[in-house]
């Protein structure tokens, strides 16, 4: 044991002479990342999709990043603090989940300038204020694709959660699918002013069951339009996760999402020091954020040639299903022959496209 001692010693005066200290390295502290959730993890749908991707942004990274969750927040004065906390505690990119939660962003994001926030499917953005989104759009116009070629009532039914225009935005598009493939189809649309209430959402697709609808989307979180339809013996879609499990007969196909790929893309923008705010993302199938659910069997091959080939149609660009000619549902044109409809009004669409029953809610 001296001779050890004497040899750490030697070695430790050499290094002194020779102007050498001996350093110890330090291993740098993981990047903070939180999540704030609406529902509850469990959901099967919107939050547990969100979790899947957060899970998986984790194992990507390992011990560079530590990720954490706050679920059930309400979108109200209850998700500021929940924000300004996550701040405080250290937090330097913060993924807010859920629409709701745009003005309390806001607010936060003034107060703690060097932490990023992401918000899903907000509008309104900042110096370190990122807004993200799918082109949901696209999975609603294959839905009705599918639903055009399955129904034999020709009355589809729309669940929506509240009419902000995403959500109008997707009835119109699953409207617009299914006219494509038969233009005798209209579209009945309910709206459970809920995101996440599973006995709501039941009652609403139950309502629109009675009005004659035998295919139903969605645009809810649970999967109680599904559980209806099959004990219904009618079709129904998915959104966000796939829900077959939950009705295998009933469950045609669903838009779901796959958001790693852009937690891993921002995460690591963060840690290369090249993320900036002021910035708005929408990615769909082609980015591989919109993912559609495995198609039933029972759905005919010649139905499900044409919903391949317009899913590529999509993905190359060569179809918009927004483009002219285009009347909303009183038969006012909005939209000519070949135009296309701009950007600030395709985010803020208020109306139904021809086919759909009824009026948005003001």
């Amino acid at each position: 044991m001296r001779d050890l001692r004497s040899i750490a010693l030697g070695a430790l005066l050499c290094g002194a002479l020779v102007g050498q200290v001996p350093v110890v390295a330090e291993a740098a502290e993981p990047l903070k990342i939180a999540f704030v959730y609406l529902g509850p993890v469990g959901d099967g749908g919107w939050t547990y999709q969100h979790d899947q991707g957060r899970q998986l942004l984790q194992k990507h990274f390992g011990d560079k990043i530590k990720t954490i969750f706050v679920e059930n927040v309400p979108e109200s004065a209850d998700s500021e603090r929940v924000f300004r906390q996550l701040a405080a505690d250290g937090n330097t990119l913060i993924f807010a989940c859920s629409f709701g939660y745009m003005d309390s962003i806001q607010k936060v994001a003034k107060q703690f300038p060097n932490v990023h926030f992401e918000h899903v499917n907000g509008y309104k953005i900042a110096p370190n204020v990122v807004t993200y989104e799918p082109r949901f759009e696209e999975g609603f116009y294959l839905l009705g694709v599918v639903a055009g070629k399955m129904t034999k009532s020709n009355t589809l039914g729309f669940l929506g959660s509240f009419p902000i225009p995403a959500v109008v935005r997707d009835a119109d598009a699953f409207t617009l699918g299914a006219q494509s493939v038969n233009p005798k189809v209209t579209t009945k649309v309910i709206w459970a002013d809920t995101w996440y209430d599973p006995g709501k959402e039941r009652q609403s697709a139950e309502a629109l069951a009675g009005l004659g609808s035998d295919v139903i989307a969605q645009n809810t979180d649970s999967p109680a339009s599904i559980q209806l339809a099959q004990e219904k013996g009618i079709y129904a879609f998915s959104i966000d996760s796939d829900m077959t499990k939950y009705g295998p007969k009933s469950h045609l196909t669903g838009t779901t999402e796959d958001w790693s790929g852009y937690y891993i893309q921002e995460t690591q923008k963060v840690l290369d020091g090249t993320w900036t705010g002021m910035r708005q993302a929408r990615w769909g199938l082609k980015e591989g954020m919109v993912v559609m659910a495995p198609l039933n069997p029972a759905i005919p091959a010649e139905a499900v040639k044409v919903f391949e080939e317009k899913k590529k149609g999509l993905i190359d660009g060569t179809l918009n299903p927004f483009k002219g000619p285009l009347k909303d549902n009183t038969g006012a044109i909005k939209l000519a022959e070949g135009a296309t409809m701009p950007v600030g009004e395709f985010m803020s669409i208020n109306w139904y496209v021809q086919g759909i029953d009824g009026s948005v809610p003001k």
